[in-house]
């Protein structure tokens, strides 16, 4: 089995940036489309990025365009969200997923089959 581990979250004041990392450990996959979700109390669920595997294309949430990029390593079998101008209204706990296969709707969460724990980003103001 997959295990998916985020890392790169902490407090910082808005117009700042943080890049996340997402990899996998434990077990070999074939990545086809990994997606970056966030989750603030209280609120649901939240598609904001994927990026298809094997061309590097990229898909974002309306809210983050023009601020977050999505990137992967092949070799590292990682994925990174590089994100700038945060804002405090992006405060919430960043989790990747990936779908063992290519989606017609990227920003389904239910299409991924495999998740991290998350990592907490918070923005002050």
């Amino acid at each position: 089995q997959v295990h998916l581990v985020e890392s790169g979250g902490g407090l910082v004041q808005a117009g700042g940036s943080l890049s996340l990392s997402c990899a996998a450990s434990g077990g070999t996959f074939t990545w086809y489309t990994v997606g970056w979700f966030r989750q603030a109390p209280g609120k649901e669920r939240e598609f904001v990025a994927a990026i298809r595997w094997s061309s590097g294309s990229a898909y974002y949430a309306d809210f983050v365009k023009g601020r977050f990029t999505i990137s992967r390593d092949n070799a590292k079998n990682t994925v990174y969200l590089q994100m700038n101008d945060l804002k405090p209204e992006d405060t919430a706990v960043y989790l990747c997923a990936v779908a063992p296969r290519y989606l017609v709707d990227n920003s389904v969460s239910s299409s991924y089959h495999f998740w991290g724990q998350g990592t907490q980003v918070t923005v002050s103001s």
